[in-house]
């Protein structure tokens, strides 16, 4: 099943709007924009997902729409996501969004993997770089 494409254009226009650089990727049969090299919110099918403060987590599955996210068949940490019902309100899209932004500072970043040896990558240049 494909991704809510007008969830994901209205995250971009959120972002644009507020001067946040993000790049976009397209992970987990979703897209993910990530922040600082680290993911701050997503789509996945129809709903919103939010990376938060842990602490914060309780108090947001008690909105309307939340629900933990689980791709594992358990809770992921930190992890939210939102249905429809739940961000279709512009000030209910632009709290979700908030959170995610607002954290995304403390998010750890996930650690790069790093290169075999004989491995071909990408240098900061975007030139070809092989690990010896």
């Amino acid at each position: 099943m494909a991704y809510n494409e007008t969830l994901a254009a209205a995250i971009r226009e959120h972002f644009r709007r507020h001067h946040l650089t993000y790049e976009e990727k397209r992970m987990m049969g979703g897209s993910c924009f990530m922040v600082r090299d680290k993911m701050c919110v997503g789509v996945y099918r129809d709903q919103l997902m939010v990376r938060l403060d842990p602490a914060e987590r309780t108090a947001a599955l008690q909105r309307r729409g939340c629900a933990p996210m689980e791709f594992t068949g358990r809770p992921l940490r930190g992890f939210v996501v939102v249905s429809s019902e739940g961000w279709a309100d512009q000030r209910d899209f632009d709290h979700w969004l908030t959170l995610a932004k607002d954290f995304n500072p403390q998010a750890v970043s996930s650690k790069k993997k790093r290169l075999k040896a004989g491995s071909v990558g990408r240098n900061s240049s975007g030139s070809r770089a092989t690990k010896k």
